[in-house]
């Protein structure tokens, strides 16, 4: 096997055109993601349902995300990387163009369903093309350079949806992915594609039993959002079974679905769960801002959008700096910084009076920005130099569902404090600042536990 430390990556101009293609696959699913937040209030205005009912919009396109994003991941070491990416591609642009007719809103939330199974095959298998890509000695660097891509498409996001719903019909919010997901496609022959392992058995069993643990454990969480408490908590409970069953299985074998073998090492568990819980916060946040903007200031959907932009601009510009740095620097130093100025920006956001004040607003998101940039790519950095290169898929998919079930949480978190009227005030913010020193605490853990040299 090749070590970790050797691999040169891609020859140029091939490794150019890749960087493009997978820059493109990683902004369709982050524009896809974000967009819907700012059109939430309009679309339960439009489609006549609840406030905390309208978030299924973004709960159901994650839900499917963390269901299939550990069995896509197996799946694409039997087909190839690049050949599940290019499927993936296809499938979310017949569903994002579709998009534009829906008129139900059990009809939107089927097409985000049908768009999230295209883009878990999509971030199934891109971070493993990352570490293609890449050579090891720039990994951190490429990190980097996919947070800028993430962080761009997320400062358009929400201005581009505050226009789209301010100006046209709420339905093309879902389908402005559509071209990128063209272009990824034509791009798409300059990725890398490690061969196909045709003769890896494809565990159905074990792809079922993780699908259907995450689909009750965030299923029984939105029933007891949507007030059956009890039967939220039953299904919930079965999720935990069936979890058990699964890390009892999946001990067992060579190549588990779900890694196993990669979270019974501190490092990479710790950091995936570090990772897990900073995005419940940044999820909380960015979630409850809208309807605290909108519902109780008074700001229009395009001054929303406007106002939330400093956030991923911030991000825009620290996560490349936070990406190099981190090929030099401890990650876990950089993390921590970061998460301690979170901690500062959120407890700041919860003192502010219910009041117009756009400049306080905007500095504090920039600071919370800053402090996630400092963590987010040096985490993941972290994570995949200690993952073996054959295990590389299956880090990738840890790395998404941890991403995606944090954001998952953080939508069903952020439902539930809708319905009990907690969400105009200091609440989600204080909860966020939890979630983050939680994150903090694994991130020092994992230092103290790192080999002695």
């Amino acid at each position: 096997m090749q070590g970790a430390d050797d691999y040169p990556g891609l020859p140029q101009p091939r490794r150019g055109r890749a960087i493009v293609a997978i820059s493109f696959g990683s902004a369709l699913v982050v524009i896809d993601g974000a967009i819907p937040t700012v059109a939430l209030p309009t679309i339960a205005r439009e489609l006549a349902v609840s406030s905390a009912v309208v978030t299924n919009v973004v709960t159901v396109y994650q839900l499917v995300l963390v269901m299939l994003l550990l069995p896509f991941s197996a799946l694409g070491d039997r087909v190839g990387h690049r050949t599940l990416y290019q499927w993936g591609q296809g499938v979310f642009m017949l569903a994002s163009a579709a998009c534009l007719l829906v008129d139900q809103f059990a009809g939107l939330l089927l097409l985000r369903a049908v768009q999230a199974v295209g883009a878990a095959m999509v971030l199934s298998v891109s971070a493993a093309m990352m570490r293609q890509i890449y050579p090891a000695s720039h990994l951190g660097t490429g990190m980097g350079i996919n947070g800028v891509i993430v962080s761009s498409s997320a400062a358009l996001a929400p201005t581009l949806g505050g226009w789209i719903v301010g100006n046209a019909a709420w339905q093309l919010v879902f389908v402005v992915a559509a071209p990128l997901a063209l272009l990824s496609l034509v791009l798409g022959r300059a990725l890398p594609d490690p061969a196909p392992r045709p003769h890896q058995q494809v565990q159905w069993l074990s792809s079922g039993l993780s699908a259907l643990t995450m689909l009750a454990l965030v299923g029984g969480l939105q029933l007891a959002t949507h007030g059956d408490v009890i039967a939220g908590m039953i299904v919930v409970a079965a999720g935990a079974a069936l979890l058990w069953l699964l890390v009892r299985r999946e001990r067992q074998q060579a190549a588990p679905v779900l890694p196993v073998d990669l979270l019974a090492q501190p490092a990479i568990g710790l950091s995936a769960l570090a990772s897990m819980t900073s995005f419940i916060a940044a999820g909380t946040l960015l979630l409850v801002l809208p309807f605290r903007l909108e519902g109780v200031l008074g700001y229009s959907p395009a001054e929303v959008g406007m106002l939330l932009l400093p956030y991923p601009l911030t991000m825009m510009v620290v996560a490349p700096l936070a990406g190099w740095a981190s090929d030099r620097v401890a990650p876990t130093k950089l993390g921590v910084t970061g998460l301690s100025l979170v901690v500062a920006g959120l407890l700041l956001l919860a003192a502010m009076p219910l009041a117009r004040d756009e400049w306080a607003l905007v500095w504090r998101l920039m600071l919370i920005a800053l402090g996630f940039g400092l963590f987010l790519s040096p985490n993941a950095r972290l994570l995949f130099s200690r993952t073996p290169r054959e295990r590389t898929a299956a880090a990738g998919g840890l790395v998404s569902t941890s991403r995606l079930f944090g954001q998952t949480l953080a939508a069903v978190l952020v439902g539930m404090l809708l319905a009990s009227g907690f969400a105009d005030g200091p609440v989600p913010l204080l909860l966020a600042s939890l979630l983050v020193l939680v994150a903090m605490g694994c991130s020092l853990t994992r230092y103290r536990l790192r080999p002695q040299r």
